[in-house]
């Protein structure tokens, strides 16, 4: 049993949950929680750590049963964790690698993407996930300054959704959308200029949807690439709505078209 933060293994789990740079070069997240422990590919699970008072519920001994782990002092655990009331398991879990192609669905013809400019949030993009699983989006592309997909808070939010759901991070985003137009997915930008209500347009062909930071919206030349500006009508004295909720609204009327 490791009962000591000093410990190299729990000075490498620190580590992964605090840098960005750390878990890229490794190539390796942290995951907390049953659920997301569970959900985890068994073959990409490098490391598992669990508290004394998590093993000592029997259910949770009849889960581990086919998994390798690490038992951790509950004092020590706490210092591992990122959350402030943790389950008392994690795992350190080797990053999913996807391609482009990967996000266009299985013939291409079926495009259903999600494209985020510089979202902030960690929790946002969490959501936009997990709804996009639920919606059935075919892959996330995002650019460089998009918050860390593999941020603790972004994965927690994804609830298990980001193992599932292929994304790509692009280094130029302008360029990757010029190639997206170039295959013939339409692309739409959620914009004040607007015109078009957002249930309007034929999305049962391939496209895909730009969604910009939450402060300042998409950038005038992300914003150009659209093939169309659309907009969700609001009714008060709401300017906009939060990113995540526009994505979910816009994602799900290609559900239901689809359906």
């Amino acid at each position: 049993m490791i009962t000591s933060a000093s410990n190299q293994q729990m000075k490498h789990v620190i580590q992964l949950n605090k840098k960005a740079k750390t878990r890229y070069e490794q190539r390796v997240f942290v995951v907390e929680g049953i659920k997301m422990c569970m959900e985890a590919p068994k073959e990409d699970i490098q490391a598992m750590y669990v508290s004394e008072t998590f093993l000592n519920v029997p259910e949770h001994g009849q889960k581990l049963k086919n998994y390798s782990y690490e038992v951790v002092a509950d004092n020590v655990f706490k210092t591992i964790s990122d959350t402030q009331t943790p389950q008392g398991i994690l795992a350190l879990v080797k990053m999913p690698e996807y391609t482009l192609e990967d996000l266009l669905g299985k013939d291409g013809r079926s495009s259903h993407l999600l494209i985020l400019e510089s979202i902030q949030d960690p929790g946002n993009l969490g959501t936009m996930i997990r709804t996009g699983e639920g919606a059935g989006v075919t892959g996330i592309l995002m650019n460089k300054t998009t918050v860390d997909i593999f941020h603790p808070k972004t994965i927690r939010s994804t609830m298990g959704s980001l193992y599932r759901v292929p994304f790509y991070i692009t280094d130029s985003l302008e360029e990757t959308l010029q190639e997206l137009k170039e295959r013939d997915i339409s692309l739409y930008a959620a914009h004040l200029k607007g015109t078009m209500s957002y249930d309007k347009p034929d999305y049962t062909k391939p496209c895909g949807f730009l969604i910009g930071n939450e402060g300042n919206g998409l950038s005038e030349t992300i914003a150009e690439s659209a093939d169309e500006y659309i907009r969700i009508p609001m009714e008060g004295k709401v300017e906009s709505l939060n990113a995540a909720i526009a994505a979910t609204l816009l994602m799900y009327e290609v559900n239901r078209q689809r359906r």
